[in-house]
């Protein structure tokens, strides 16, 4: 599958899986929330699920698809 050529991480969601896994900044420029926010969604396990490799931690970007699309769901269920 190529690659898209845009940086942008919400690009490359709506064409496909990168073909790597995303860091807490891409996390936090997808959402367009501050890094901290991304952080305090771990700790309190309330955002997408991560994982760690080292001392990174990383984002399944199939993970992260799947998290919007349950908070989505839960959003229109409650309206």
């Amino acid at each position: 599958m190529a690659t898209p050529t845009n940086s942008d991480p919400r690009a490359i969601l709506r064409a496909g899986l990168p073909d790597r896994y995303l860091t807490p900044n891409d996390i936090a420029d997808m959402f367009g929330v501050p890094l901290e926010t991304v952080y305090q969604w771990r700790r309190k396990r309330t955002g997408p699920p991560g994982f760690r490799i080292g001392k990174h931690i990383r984002y399944d970007p199939a993970d992260v698809r799947a998290y919007v699309v349950q908070r989505k769901s839960a959003h229109h269920g409650a309206a």
